[in-house]
């Protein structure tokens, strides 16, 4: 699909002013939804992140749609395009869970003990680690005396 330069002209200034808007209501959810324009009144995370998630990914298709022209492509092409889009997106969910899981575990790999065992639910972490503080500075008070008793041995 071709297009005249006037109907081109048409196109992108219609494109600049939806993109300049859609840019507009952005920013003044972002204001409104943290107080800087009416003091004391917030917006809901719940309701200020979706509705900014949503404008920018309608800009997204947009651009790619108008400015890139894919909607003048053939399907396949679009699909081999936008798959990969997918693929990156789903990979990005799923390092965030696993990310997630990691720093929730933590705490749980932390309270195994040196053989392997893990401690008592009712055993907290800081009492873990004093414990082994202490354990660690027992042992290097012992070391030196130890190695004094086998030198006498000997």
């Amino acid at each position: 699909m071709s297009l005249s330069p006037e109907e081109g002209k048409k196109v992108v200034y219609r494109g600049m002013v939806l993109l300049g808007v859609i840019t507009l209501c952005e920013v003044i959810i972002a204001l409104l939804g943290n107080g800087h324009i009416i003091e004391g009144f917030h917006l809901h995370k719940y309701i200020m992140f979706p509705a900014m998630i949503i404008l920018s990914l309608y800009k997204a298709y947009y651009i790619v749609s108008e400015f890139m022209h894919m909607k003048y492509e053939t399907r396949g092409l679009v699909i081999s395009a936008l798959w990969p889009i997918v693929l990156l997106i789903w990979a990005m969910i799923a390092l965030l869970n696993e990310g997630g899981a990691w720093h929730h575990n933590r705490q749980y790999v932390e309270l195994i003990d040196r053989d392997g065992f893990k401690k008592p639910d009712s055993y907290s972490l800081d009492e873990y680690l004093q414990e082994v503080s202490s354990d660690t500075k027992t042992s290097q008070d012992q070391a030196p005396a130890t190695t004094e008793m086998q030198a006498e041995h000997k």
